[in-house]
């Protein structure tokens, strides 16, 4: 017998408390994550949604602030629309960006950092992008 997972639920982000404005400024603010609905758990937080999904939950489990790229997850990636858009609003929000294609797909990735350090990848299927300059499908 074999468990059959089918995708990724969920990210937890730990921080302290006074961590909580600055993820939640990051990713609902500047990149366009919903809050929504979140149970009365015993440590304060927020659940952030993509299309209808809670994705991100952000939880106040920490004493403190965590050291920055520390732990042992690299990374988080999230599935993307709108690559023209997301390049004005980093750079509006003064958050420093790279970005790549990544080879032999139809992906353009860009990566970032949220307040604690954490490496944030951006995933965009350039099939579905309308970039300036190209023709209309």
């Amino acid at each position: 017998m074999s468990i059959d997972v089918s995708a990724l639920h969920h990210v937890t982000i730990g921080c302290a408390r006074e961590d909580l404005p600055a993820l939640l400024a990051f990713y609902a603010g500047t990149l366009g994550l919903q809050e929504g609905y979140r149970p009365g758990l015993r440590h304060p937080g927020h659940w952030l949604y993509a299309g209808g999904q809670a994705v991100l939950h952000l939880n106040a489990l920490l004493p403190r602030s965590p050291a920055r790229q520390g732990g042992a997850v690299d990374h988080i990636a999230l599935k993307a629309r709108g690559l023209a858009a997301t390049r004005e609003a980093l750079a509006a929000a003064e958050v420093a960006f790279s970005e790549t294609p990544l080879k032999g797909t139809r992906l353009h990735q860009v990566f970032l950092q949220d307040p604690l350090g954490l490496k944030v990848e951006l995933n965009f299927d350039l099939d579905l992008e309308i970039l300036p300059g190209a023709p209309a499908a």
